[in-house]
């Protein structure tokens, strides 16, 4: 495959222009580049982290370059999406999809280099976001939904200041059982308050 026609090559400078890059003490947020493909290759397809998404993990495929290809691809329509680099790899992403008329945007994560969890890097991007959409986006809500059973999902969250506010009960089939979503939020003024306590990044 020809990597030097795929998005990214000539429109890179412009995505990065539009998309500020964030820094942390291990974490540095931006937008992803071709090499990232490579990095999402070579992290594959686990069991763990696609019930953790919801997915089927049972007898699951290899994950292809066509995949990490498409994986890319999909990656650069998102305008408020950052790849997360440690230690020079990519080893995950996040997001924000933000609704401008009500000040709010629905947040997601990912860290797919089974090698990195539990580490604390996705608390350090999730601050760094936090720190982006409170400040710099002036939005007055970030929230999400993660699955009940997600245990070290819901701690990263609770860690950086999300609030559990309810419960979608039994609203995802994940391998043949109904499973139950978590609803979570932040407020800036709860944002604020942590900021003012002395929250730093690591």
């Amino acid at each position: 495959m020809d990597l030097s026609s795929l998005p990214g090559q000539g429109g890179q400078a412009m995505a990065n222009s539009l998309l500020p890059r964030l820094h942390g003490k291990r974490v540095t947020l931006r937008r992803p580049i071709v090499s990232d493909i490579e990095d999402r290759l070579a992290s594959g397809r686990h069991a763990e982290i696609i019930r953790m998404y919801g997915g089927d993990s049972r007898n699951l495929e290899s994950y292809t370059r066509e995949d990490a290809t498409a994986w890319y691809q999909a990656f650069l329509t998102q305008p408020l999406a950052w790849v997360i680099e440690h230690e020079g790899k990519c080893v995950g992403n996040a997001r924000l999809t933000v609704t401008e008329a009500d000040k709010r945007a629905r947040y997601a994560i990912g860290i797919f280099d089974t090698s990195k969890l539990g580490q604390g890097l996705g608390t350090e991007a999730t601050r760094l976001i936090l720190d982006y959409a409170f400040k710099n986006l002036g939005l007055h809500r970030v929230d999400l939904r993660v699955l009940e059973y997600n245990t070290r999902a819901i701690a990263c969250y609770e860690k950086c200041g999300f609030v559990k506010e309810g419960l979608e009960r039994e609203g995802a089939l994940v391998e043949g059982k109904w499973e139950t979503d978590v609803m979570m939020s932040i407020l800036e003024q709860e944002y604020s308050s942590l900021r003012r306590s002395g929250w730093e990044h690591g």
